[in-house]
């Protein structure tokens, strides 16, 4: 792989890093020490991707602006891949009236026309909808494609198995994306699935399944590139798994007294991991990984202090933007 490619992945994977740092900071900053989610400059629950990274930044180094992502819950690094404008998907996050959603989202709901991206808190809930962005382009004569992203927990749901049927069937545009952390809030994957691997599943709908292990971002890179150009050529769908790790808990928060790992998951962090491989290839100094911090923490600190100077929404305008 071209060392520049190679730069490019690791920058993502640092800017997602430090983005999500930053919001656990904010996150926390004035609930303490009690703990209000419905309290704070950020209110509601945060569910935060940290050690996901290497998954949304493998698949949105092949996407163009047209195409489009459906994400899951852990949605900040897919925005920040997919080039969601960062201060208003900050000023979102934060329930502002400068957000995507003018504040009425929050951080699971961020939604761009511009750059064909949202979200849901609903599991699953982005697989159909992927279907019908999918159909559209095709219909339209495009050769833009959709990326229906969800985690292993999804993967039992109806609209899982329904979506990649209807997908198969039709040949749509789509590549399905299961992030694999090993768990579906605290319900660990051996304990809801019958099989190892979710990509498994794919045969049974006619379309190539990939799994992809070791929550490696080059690999990630290699899969997606070869599953989106196959959409986006006619080939129809494709299912890829990812085994990732999820650093932290399923919201902030969450002790995770139901993890027996947690003391070696940090040894498994895919940033430093990729660091060190970059390192021995010579590809990686000093220098580029102070620079990349720099310019990482210069644009999240930007985005957050856009995001604090931005105005609350009136209580007045509570019902405005409703469609009934």
């Amino acid at each position: 792989m071209d060392s520049s490619v190679r730069l490019e992945l690791y920058r993502m994977m640092r800017l997602i890093r430090i983005y999500e740092e930053s919001i656990l900071r904010e996150y926390h900053a004035d609930k303490k020490p009690s703990f209000d989610i419905a309290k704070g400059q950020i209110p509601g629950e945060m569910h935060l991707s940290t050690g996901q990274e290497p998954v949304a930044t493998g698949f949105c180094a092949h996407l163009r602006r047209d195409d489009a992502i459906t994400g899951p819950h852990r949605p900040h690094g897919w925005a920040l891949g997919k080039h969601v404008d960062i201060n208003k998907m900050t000023a979102e996050i934060f329930g502002r009236i400068a957000g995507l959603c003018r504040g009425r989202g929050g951080h699971m709901h961020l939604f761009d026309k511009e750059t064909h991206f949202s979200c849901s808190g609903i599991i699953a809930e982005g697989l159909p909808t992927a279907l019908g962005i999918a159909m559209a382009f095709k219909r339209q004569g495009s050769d833009a494609v959709a990326v229906a992203v969800t985690g292993d927990g999804a993967a039992n749901q109806g609209a899982f198995h329904e979506s990649l049927n209807l997908a198969a069937l039709w040949k749509l545009p789509v590549v399905f994306v299961v992030e694999d952390n090993g768990w579906g809030v605290s319900v660990s994957k051996a304990e809801s699935t019958c099989i190892a691997s979710n990509a498994d599943r794919a045969v049974a709908y006619g379309m190539p399944g990939v799994l992809v292990k070791d929550n490696a971002v080059e690999a990630v890179y290699a899969a997606a590139g070869e599953a989106i150009e196959r959409a986006r050529t006619g080939g129809g769908p494709t299912l890829i798994e990812v085994e990732t790790l999820r650093l932290w808990g399923h919201f902030e928060g969450d002790p995770q007294l139901y993890r027996p790992d947690l003391d070696s998951v940090a040894s498994h962090d895919p940033i430093p991991t990729y660091e060190r491989e970059l390192r021995d290839a010579l590809v990686l100094t000093d220098d580029i990984v102070s620079q990349t911090t720099a310019w990482a923490v210069e644009r999240v600190e930007s985005a957050i202090a856009f995001a604090k100077n931005s105005p609350a929404p009136d209580p007045v305008t509570a019902r405005d933007y409703q469609f009934a």
